[in-house]
């Protein structure tokens, strides 16, 4: 068995192009590391809906310039045989540790397969590239980046000609043809003749930013802006200049690329510590809001004042802020959100007479809803403009929301005061999340097993008046792997992450209120409600 192990190693270290991944294979065949190398090499990173997503180094389990090469020869030829031949594919990367290699392999294969390629200029936020796709013609994108993952990790994004992420069966005809690829050498990569774009694609991404807010709306409201270390920086501030609002002031320590990310533990406005820096500044120089972009920039966070403290909003919040702001501006069309978002979307496009769908997890389904005119999902993806930019969006949210907060100050008003009106309307949509974080990922597996032969039947007191095991699909939805329980003013769902080695349980009540002088008490209601739930979906799971 170990010596199968040290061949396959071995076979692998010939053919990979990258000196760096050679070196460390080297070293660990050299020393006899059957323990790391059996992590490497056991099976191969699965290629699905959200392309690839791992941790950087050598082998077959892990991101690396060899498993790139693949996955794009595997792309290029799903696309040949889909008769594309000689379409356009566009690449866009981040700025994190060999991204640029895995756009330049990207590139050199699409040109190999007798399809035109061409790289953006230079690190830039996801949407641009998701925008260039439909803006350039393209049959295919590409983006590198891990998104939010830490420091060590690095991923491949792939959409498709109509501007959206892969959906099945795409993505299982893809992974059949990387599958089929024996050798490396096997792949033509030549030295050139793709494209590298010139920053008109930006500027064209830039103009079209000008549809999000209002004609002659106020630009009044001063923001913090964190990029948190990614690449948002640059094109959020051009958007924000563009369009007449103050210049955010900038949490410098955070403002430039890192790859290391070396001011929070992970780069994701959610994590707790990561906002630290911004909440100082904003203490500091008294904004109106916090804006904070999650590295590549497809993410928007907003913070708020809240009496004495700053703190973050939750991105259901923020959901519901931006559909009430489109709907007083009279917008038309579909509103839609994942299962796992809140239920107040629903509440306020039925009251607008707006049609409103729910999808399965992850804007690949959202940004599909037909008539689609506003999308978004709880881990603080928006979707503002989706004849621009069929995918979630942080700079054209970033937007929006400092807009909304902006004719909110012309009236003496706050964020706040509209979530406050909401919940009066339509009654308090109070949301969290039970999120664990694994090594093992079996351990998310025994957890989903114990849900589903010793389901529970109650939660904090409130009995679960209906479960649905998601893998079976509903009317409206396809399967997928998780649970959802309905309780009487309360909604569980519980579903491994698609992208992290996490199990999530997204947690909403809600509480009936009156008058604005009820709010209190429901909101001290809710967070009791939540804490039970979380308790005692914690011992029903086993985690």
């Amino acid at each position: 068995m170990q010596d199968d192990l040290i061949a396959r190693a071995k076979t692998w270290l010939t053919e990979d192009p990258d000196p760096d991944t050679r070196t460390e294979l080297a070293k660990l065949i050299e020393q006899g590391n059957h323990a790391e190398l059996e992590a490497r090499f056991t099976g191969t990173l699965q290629f699905g809906t959200a392309g690839l997503r791992g941790e950087l180094g050598a082998g077959p389990m892990r991101m690396n310039r060899t498993v790139v090469i693949r996955a794009a020869a595997g792309l290029a030829a799903y696309l040949n045989a889909k008769n594309h031949h000689g379409g356009l594919v566009v690449i866009g990367y981040d700025a994190r540790h060999k991204s640029q290699d895995f756009a330049r392999d990207t590139a050199a294969v699409m040109t190999g397969a007798g399809l035109r390629a061409a790289l953006l200029p230079h690190p830039l936020p996801t949407p641009v590239l998701a925008y260039a796709i439909r803006h350039l013609g393209a049959v295919a994108g590409v983006e590198v980046t891990a998104s939010h993952n830490p420091p060590r990790d690095n991923g491949y994004k792939v959409y498709l000609g109509d501007g959206s992420q892969i959906v099945p069966p795409a993505d299982a005809e893809i992974a059949a043809e990387i599958a089929a690829i024996t050798s490396l050498n096997d792949v033509p990569r030549p030295d050139t003749g793709w494209e590298t774009l010139d920053d008109s694609v930006l500027n064209a991404y830039l103009a079209r930013t000008d549809a999000v807010l209002a004609q002659d709306s106020p630009r009044t409201a001063r923001t913090v802006y964190t990029a948190m270390h990614g690449v948002g920086k640059d094109t959020l501030l051009a958007a924000f200049d563009r369009a007449g609002f103050p210049e955010p002031v900038l949490v410098e320590e955070q403002a430039d690329p890192d790859p290391d990310f070396p001011t929070v533990a992970f780069p994701n406005p959610e994590e707790p510590g990561a906002m630290d820096l911004a909440f100082a500044k904003a203490r500091e120089t008294t904004p109106d809001l916090i804006i904070a972009n999650d590295p590549d920039a497809d993410r928007c966070a907003v913070a708020v004042k809240d009496q004495e403290n700053w703190r973050m909003l939750r991105g259901d919040e923020v959901g519901a802020l931006l559909a009430a702001h489109l709907v007083t501006r009279g917008a038309h069309g579909t509103f839609a959100e994942s299962i796992v978002s809140s239920s107040l979307l629903g509440r306020i496009a039925e009251k607008a007479g707006l049609p409103y769908e729910e999808t399965l997890t992850g804007f690949k389904w959202i940004a599909r809803v037909d008539g689609l005119r506003y999308g978004y999902e709880e881990a603080l993806g928006y979707c503002v403009d989706p004849e621009g930019v069929r995918d979630k969006d942080g700079i054209t949210a970033a937007l929006l929301i400092t807009e909304l907060a902006s004719v909110l100050k012309e009236q003496n008003r706050t964020l706040l005061d509209l979530l406050d009106d909401l919940a009066v309307e339509h009654g308090l949509h109070a949301t969290d999340q039970l999120s664990v974080r694994v090594e093992d990922l079996s351990v998310i597996a025994a957890a989903m097993h114990r849900l589903r032969e010793q389901p529970p039947t109650q939660l904090a007191g409130l009995t679960i008046t209906k479960a649905e095991d998601l893998t079976q699909g509903t009317e409206k939805l396809p399967p997928t792997d998780g649970l959802r329980y309905t309780l009487d003013g309360a909604r569980v769902i519980v579903r491994p992450s698609g992208t992290e080695p996490k199990l999530k349980c997204y947690l909403e009540v809600v509480v009936p209120v009156e008058t604005h002088a009820d709010l209190p008490t429901a909101h001290t209601t809710a967070t009791d409600l939540l804490t039970a739930i979380k308790r005692d979906l914690s011992t029903a799971a086993g985690i």
